[in-house]
Parts: structure tokens; C-alpha cells; sequence
């Protein structure tokens, strides 16, 4: 199953079913001829290299049972291949040479006769494994508290029958010796035409098993004895041909409602430029009232292109599996002549930029620091095992769109939530009024230095704020503004601050200088400013009614959980 752009090799967390005692596969849907028929023919080598993150879902149980690349005789999952059997054999078949099975696994369940619960081994159409290597003596845990995604290459020499096995954490070259090598014998253990691919298998204990990139080379065996080499690559962006759209949205867990075309027609007035309620780089929003139910809706009309695809995809996958209080829900999708449409739940009170900036009557974001907002859950959810929700960090503003040179990466995620989260406290946009001083970070940065921070704040609140909170979130929003991308406080360190559980890192009192725009010095750095704020935060426009599901309109919203909200909805684009 693809979800959020991930190969889910057992099921994921957002069906409504239990994860435990679950087996899948997912394999290339043909199979390579990897010996020639006579006994002394070649055999064909391979390299097999994938971006995986085995995810638990709870920190106060083990992972469980295993993920493995495996080398099959058929496409077939085996019946009772859960638990220890990995996807790969079952209590019956499990040591018989019929398998034709090889497989790499990454087991995190000890069994009576596994070394531990964090090894990799070799299995020979058995889950015993023929060879293990603990990985933590090399300091790697496959399933760790704190998510990772590691990168794994399986490669095979048919040449000298030596397959090598190397594991690294994302981001670094393949190392220079393998985790684990071994004597294989390609043509005594797999049928001449097998298929390649992944097994894996939950048990009691449960994990996601989620295969994020894979590129696979496979020497191609000619009956001459000539070879040559084919290469196939999944990568993590998809769906983008109509049929993969539909059966991406379909298969979706807990699946939205699908909407009739013609019903948003007629809510939204053939999409009459009056119920206009927003435009941005992905498509335009109207305000609609479905037909049949009488309900307000908000109806996001996506442009009519590829990129458009995939940021629809993108957007419906991520906002489907959130479920919290300040979120407004996604109430379905439609799909017709290539237009592409989601429907949300309508909040009244409008975007953030209209509550900051438009009007200097009493603010309705209130300042409170009781009111708390439960990190656990969305910080693992920030750092989730899913590439596409990285792909989404940026609001829907990908840089690419302000200027074509410029690369999203965390560094300029943070930079972004820095100068939004200035906004916010000082109601102000981000080009400074005062004509001193071009941006806002500037005039705030001259406070600082001059020790009385705190005036930046929102003349509306008056009195009714905490002044230490006022000073750590400003401090807060200059250390993430920092020209140098390196010396920005990392996402944890952030929500940390956010809590008040970690102090403020230090800002100096001068801003540092460089010379040139920052901009063209710094060009990772996105412009983000609070009209970028994704418009499903309902804690602009009030909570939703425990009865009916509705917004109040007279709801003052804690500051604190809209700033705590709004850092860890960075992942999720708008307009």
C-alpha cells in the first residue's frame, strides 16, 4: 500500500483495524532471471539500496517483529507469515528448500533462537537465520524512541557469489565496510526467475514498516552470455496519472467522503468569484453550502497541472491522518475531469494576517500560558516516517516558487516559523513601520539590544500578558531568524522552548552583519509571513462545538497553543 508517499509494507496506524499480528509484501511486479539453465553458467549480480523507517507507535512498549528484502519464487504472501515468520514462511513451510526464499532482515523481536532484538541477519528459506550481526555494537537501532530513517544496500556479486549488506543513517555515504558479508550460492537457494522486493510482520508487540525510496540495478542475463544492466527506481513522489490519483484516494485509511461534482458546483455557485475566500499557488478556496445537508463548506479548487496532483495528494493523505481539536477536519474530496477538489469544514472568522492586521480593535488571540497544548503526539508526528510530509513543510510556499535557485531544507523551515512567530506577537508584518528599520526582525533585534524587548509586543494585549513569556517567545522568534542557517535552534530544541521546559538560546545584541541581501546570500531562505498560515487552524476562528461540530464565533484562542499549533502544522501546505 502506498500511503503518504511511503511503500507500507504491513498496514499503517490510520485504518481503523488492529496493527497487531500483520504480514505483508510489497514486490516488483516481474521477476528478473538471475542464473543461466546450465550448471556453470553466469549468474547475475544486483544492488538493491533503500530508504526505510521502522516506526513504533508507542515508546513505553518494544517494536515488533521485523522488516526484510527478500528474493521470492512467486508474488504470494504466505497465510499465518505473521509475528516471527517476518511475511516470509509460516509454521508449515518455514525450513523446507521449496521456498526458493532468500532474505536480509532487520529483526526487533528476540525470539529463543534470535541473538537479540536489534540484528540484522541472512535467511535461507528460513526465518532461522543462517547469519546475524547485532547492530548495536555498530550504534544503529532499527526501531529507536526518536524516529530515523536509515539508507540499506543489499548488494550481490554473482561473479563470486559474495553478497554484502551495508546500513548507515540517512544522509551519509555508504560506508566503506558492510554490516554484515556472505557466501550465497544464487542459484542453489532462488527459482531461475524470481521477484525482489520487501516482507515484513508485526506481532503483539507493533511497528510501521515503511520503505521511503528504493533503487534497484539487476544485471539482465542474455541467452548469448552478454548481460547488460536494468535499473528500477521508486522514488517517494507519485500518483500522478489520473487512475493512480483515484486509487490513492480510495485506498486512503478512513477514507473521506467522496463529494459529487455537481454537488460543489451548486454549493459554491458554479464557483461564483463572490465566494471567493482565498487564492494561493495551489488553487483557489470558495465559501459553499452543500445542497442537501444545508452546511457551510470550505471548497479548495486545485489548478489544472501536475505539480497541482501531487500537492493535492500531498495535502489529503497528511490532513487525513491528523486528528486534533484545533485542526479543521477534512470533510471529503472530489475527482472529475481532471479537476481536483477537498472539502473542509467552514470556519467564519477568517485567516491570521485579517486578525493581526486589519483593525486595531481587541485582539482575539489570547495570551495564556495555562492553557497547554499536549507535544507528545504531534512532535512524533512532525517527525514521522513519511518523505511527502517533509515535501509539505513550507505552507504551500515552496521556494522554488519565489525564486527558482532556492532549496527547502530545515534550516529555512525554521527561518519561516521565526518570522511568523514575530508577527504574531507584535501584530506587525514583517517589513517594519517604523521607517528606521526595513524588516520587523530588525526593529525587534534593536530592542533586544537595547534591553527592553517586551515593547514589541501588541499594544492591544495591554497588561494582560505574562512578560517572561513575551520576552522568551520573542527571543525565540530572532534565534530563529538568524542569518546563518547553522546557528538556528533545531525543531526539538523549539518545541522545547515553546513548553518552557529549556530556556531561550542566546541571542547576541547585535544582529550579525553581513554583506549583500540575505536573501541572495542565504537563498534557502523562504519569505513567510502570517497570510501563509495554513487557513485550517481553527483556533482562529473558535473550537469546534463538542455537539455539533461546529465553530463558536466568540472564542478567545490561547496564544500559546495557537504558536505551538502553528509550528507543527509547517508540514501541511495551503491555498
Amino acid at each position: 500500500m502506498i500511503s503518504n508517499g511511503a511503500l507500507q509494507v504491513t498496514p499503517d496506524s490510520a485504518g481503523n483495524f488492529s496493527l497487531a499480528h500483520r504480514s505483508g509484501r510489497v514486490l516488483f511486479n516481474r521477476p528478473f532471471k538471475l542464473w543461466e539453465g546450465d550448471g556453470n553458467g553466469r549468474v547475475a549480480s544486483f544492488n538493491s539500496s533503500f530508504l526505510i523507517n521502522i516506526f513504533r507507535l508507542n515508546n513505553d512498549s518494544a517494536p515488533g517483529e521485523g522488516f526484510a528484502f527478500i528474493i521470492a519464487p512467486d508474488l504470494n504472501l504466505p497465510p499465518g507469515s505473521d509475528g516471527e515468520y517476518l511475511g516470509l514462511t509460516n509454521s508449515t513451510t518455514d525450513g523446507n528448500p521449496n521456498n526458493h526464499l532468500i532474505a536480509v532482515e532487520l529483526d526487533t523481536f528476540k525470539q529463543d533462537f534470535d541473538s537479540d532484538d536489534n540484528h540484522i541477519g541472512l535467511d535461507i528459506n528460513s526465518i532461522r537465520s543462517n547469519r546475524t550481526v547485532s547492530l548495536s555494537d555498530l550504534g544503529i537501532q532499527i526501531a529507536p524512541l526518536d524516529p530515523k530513517n536509515y539508507s540499506v544496500w543489499v548488494e550481490y556479486d554473482g561473479e563470486n557469489k559474495v553478497m554484502d549488506v551495508y546500513m548507515v543513517e540517512e544522509g551519509n555515504p555508504r560506508p566503506a565496510e558492510p554490516v554484515m558479508s556472505a557466501e550465497v550460492e544464487l542459484r542453489e537457494i532462488v527459482k531461475q526467475y524470481s521477484y525482489m522486493g520487501f516482507a515484513a510482520s508485526t506481532g503483539n508487540a507493533t511497528q510501521l514498516n515503511c520503505v521511503l525510496q528504493w533503487n534497484l540495478t539487476v544485471e539482465l542475463l542474455e541467452e548469448d552470455g552478454d548481460a547488460e544492466w536494468v535499473k528500477v527506481v521508486l522514488e517517494e513522489r507519485r500518483a500522478k496519472s489520473d487512475p493512480n490519483i483515484l486509487g490513492t484516494l480510495r485506498s486512503l485509511p478512513g477514507t473521506p467522503r467522496e463529494f459529487e461534482f455537481k454537488d460543489l458546483k451548486k454549493a459554491t455557485n458554479n464557483f461564483d468569484e463572490k465566494l471567493k475566500l482565498g487564492e494561493g499557488g495551489f488553487g483557489v478556496v470558495y465559501k459553499g453550502l452543500l445542497p442537501k445537508e444545508h452546511v457551510h463548506v470550505a471548497v479548495k479548487k486545485f489548478s489544472r497541472d501536475v505539480k497541482g496532483k501531487d500537492d493535492f495528494l500531498a495535502e489529503l493523505t497528511i490532513i487525513n491522518r491528523l486528528r486534533h481539536k484545533h485542526l479543521v477536519p477534512l470533510l471529503g474530496w472530489c475527482h472529475k475531469n481532471g479537476m481536483l477538489l477537498l472539502v473542509y469544514d467552514y470556519m467564519p472568522n477568517g485567516s491570521l494576517d485579517k486578525q493581526l492586521f486589519c483593525g486595531r480593535e481587541m485582539r482575539t488571540l489570547e495570551w495564556s500560558v495555562e492553557a497547554t497544548l499536549d507535544l507528545r503526539e504531534p512532535w512524533r508526528m512532525r517527525r514521522t516516517h513519511t518523505r511527502s510530509w517533509r515535501e509539505c513543510r513550507y505552507n504551500g510556499l515552496h521556494c522554488t516558487r519565489v525564486f527558482p535557485y532556492w532549496e527547502a531544507t530545515p534550516e529555512s523551515d525554521v527561518y519561516g516559523f521565526g518570522a511568523v512567530l514575530l508577527e504574531v506577537v507584535c501584530a506587525q508584518r514583517p517589513w517594519a513601520s517604523d521607517a528606521t528599520f526595513h524588516f520587523l526582525v530588525d526593529w525587534v533585534w534593536c530592542l533586544h539590544r537595547e534591553g527592553r524587548i517586551v515593547e514589541a509586543v501588541d499594544e492591544r494585549l495591554g497588561n494582560d500578558y505574562v512578560v517572561e513569556e513575551a520576552q522568551r517567545l520573542l527571543l525565540l522568534g530572532l534565534a530563529c531568524s538568524h542569518p546563518i542557517a547553522t546557528e538556528r535552534p533545531k525543531t526539538q530544541a523549539i518545541v522545547q522552548v515553546l513548553s518552557g521546559s529549556v530556556s531561550v538560546p542566546y541571542v547576541p545584541p547585535f544582529k550579525p552583519a553581513l554583506c549583500g541581501h540575505p536573501w541572495l546570500l542565504f537563498p534557502r531562505l523562504p519569505i513567510l509571513t502570517s497570510r501563509m498560515i495554513h487557513p485550517l487552524v481553527s483556533t482562529l476562528v473558535g473550537p469546534q462545538s463538542a455537539l455539533a461540530g461546529r465553530a463558536t464565533s466568540d472564542h478567545r484562542t490561547s496564544f500559546s497553543q495557537f504558536l505551538l499549533l502553528n509550528f507543527f502544522l509547517f508540514s501541511i501546505p495551503f491555498l
